[in-house]
Order: C-alpha cells, then sequence, then structure tokens
C-alpha cells in the first residue's frame, strides 16, 4: 500500500485548492477586459495574496511529484479531491457555513474511496508506453489550452470554452508532473527538466484562462466542469501514454475501481455544493 505517496497526494490536493482561491479572491476583482491577457497576470503577480497562492500552489506541486514517486497515477489523481473536503471544513469552521447532509456524504464517500485507492492500489507504479505517445498527448492538450487565446475576441471566444481550456491545461500539468516525476527517479535530468518547462508554460495559460473563467462565469458553472476534466480525464486517457499494472492491484483491481467511482462521485456532490464553489473561486 503506497500510504507515502498517498499522503503526499492529499497534502497536494489541500495546498492546490487553498491556493487557487487565494489566487481567486484577487482574478475577479481585476477588471474584466484584461482576460486572456498576459497583462491580467502581471497585474495579480503584484497581490501579495495572489504571490501566497501561488508559493501554495508551488508546495503543492513539489509534493504531487514526490506522490508520483511513491504511488500509482490513478491512486494520485483522485487523491488530489481532499482538497475539496478541506475547503467544506473551512467553510464549516472558518465563514459558519451549514454543512448539509448532502455534503457531508460527499465528504464520506471521498475519504472511503482514498481509503479503497490505498488499499487496492496496484504494487508498481505505471511505466512510460512510449516517449512519441507521450508528446502527442501533451501536444493535444497543449494547444487546446491556449485555444481561448488565439480566438480571443472572435466568435468562437466563450466563457465555456475558456473553462475546459483551463481545465486542460492544468490536466496536461499533471500528466508533465508525472513524466518529470519518472525522469527525476531514472536521473534522466535533461527530460525532466523538459517536462518541467512545459509543466510551467501550460500551467501559466491554465492560470490565465482559469482566472478569466471565473470573471465571466459563475463559480457553481466554473468550478465542477474544472476540477472534473482536470482530475479525471487524464485517469481516462492514461492507457495512451502509460501502460497500467492493474494486475498487481488487490481484489483483480474490484477495490480500486470502486475507490475511483467513489472519489468521483463524491467530488461532483462538492463541487456542486455552493459554499464549496464559491470558496474555491474566491467569492
Amino acid at each position: 500500500m503506497p500510504w507515502a505517496g498517498l499522503l503526499a497526494a492529499l497534502a497536494a490536493g489541500v495546498l492546490f485548492n487553498v491556493g487557487s482561491a487565494l489566487q481567486a479572491l484577487d482574478a475577479r476583482e481585476a477588471p474584466a477586459d484584461e482576460g486572456l491577457r498576459l497583462k491580467l497576470l502581471a497585474r495579480l503577480a503584484r497581490r501579495r495574496r495572489w504571490i501566497a497562492g501561488l508559493v501554495l500552489g508551488g508546495l503543492g506541486f513539489g509534493l504531487q511529484v514526490l506522490a508520483f514517486a511513491g504511488a500509482p497515477f490513478v491512486v494520485v489523481q483522485p487523491a488530489l479531491a481532499a482538497g475539496l473536503v478541506v475547503l467544506v471544513a473551512i467553510g464549516w469552521r472558518v465563514l459558519g457555513e451549514r454543512v448539509t447532509r448532502g455534503e457531508l456524504a460527499g465528504v464520506a464517500t471521498i475519504c472511503v474511496g482514498i481509503a479503497l485507492l490505498g488499499w487496492g492500489a496496484p504494487a508498481h507504479n505505471e511505466a512510460l508506453r512510449s516517449g512519441a505517445s507521450a508528446i502527442s498527448i501533451m501536444a493535444v492538450l497543449g494547444v487546446l489550452a491556449v485555444a481561448p487565446f488565439a480566438l480571443r475576441g472572435g466568435r468562437l471566444d466563450s466563457a465555456m470554452l475558456v473553462i475546459v481550456a483551463s481545465a486542460l491545461g492544468f490536466g496536461a500539468t499533471n500528466i508533465a508532473t508525472k513524466l518529470l516525476s519518472d525522469d527525476v527517479a531514472a536521473s534522466h535530468w535533461i527530460l525532466a527538466a523538459a517536462w518541467g518547462a512545459v509543466a510551467a508554460a501550460v500551467g501559466v495559460a491554465a492560470t490565465v484562462t482559469e482566472m478569466t473563467a471565473l470573471q465571466r462565469r459563475r463559480a457553481t458553472t466554473v468550478i465542477p466542469i474544472s476540477f472534473g476534466l482536470q482530475t479525471f480525464l487524464p485517469i481516462l486517457i492514461e492507457p495512451l501514454y502509460l501502460r497500467e499494472d492493474w494486475g498487481t492491484a488487490a481484489l483483480v483491481g474490484v477495490p480500486l475501481a470502486t475507490g475511483l467511482a467513489l472519489v468521483l462521485a463524491g467530488s461532483v456532490v462538492l463541487t456542486r455544493a455552493r459554499s464549496v464553489c464559491e470558496l474555491a473561486a474566491g467569492v
């Protein structure tokens, strides 16, 4: 059971969500006409609160690299949903928000799902299928992630396009982080640096589109789509770039598959909750 990697993933999920919430507070105050422009990023980079969120995200990135080194991709990705549980707790303890039965059920479902992931995880991490497959996947996701910049101001420019592009960008960043972690473990420093550069570049684009999305649409629209895509799409397309090793999973993979389903279900419940969305979006 890859508990060390799982714990690192849980901590990363918390830092990512709290950091994003801090950044979103400043993003919503920025002028709407700066959306999809680096000018928006330059403005936010002068805000202490936004920088604090960036630092938390950076710490989360480091923990995510450690998590991928100690646990399979299929375990680390859904474990990031732990951040949603923390947002529920913050809303209750700090803001005095009432926690509904549905939200409690969502929290319990995520917790049980993560426990099943830890128990049923494969004995070995996934191996890269081929360099070409990884590059192809990243190229497609990268193009989609930056599409709103090319289409800005045109007929195809829409809030939904920006939301989806942001989610795909962060999903690509997660994949690049996994590949970076594998190359660091194998002492392939040049490849690790290359994947780090890719993760940083796509991450910057995804950050700008996410901040723009929160300017254009309500948090209750942005957060569920963004979280669901960036967390679970990389798992869905994982066989395209990684060789899975589910054969060594406990009980023929039943606990692992059940855990994935439970985390997904719990995440859907929590990302649809108004209090969680508003916290995540800095409202």
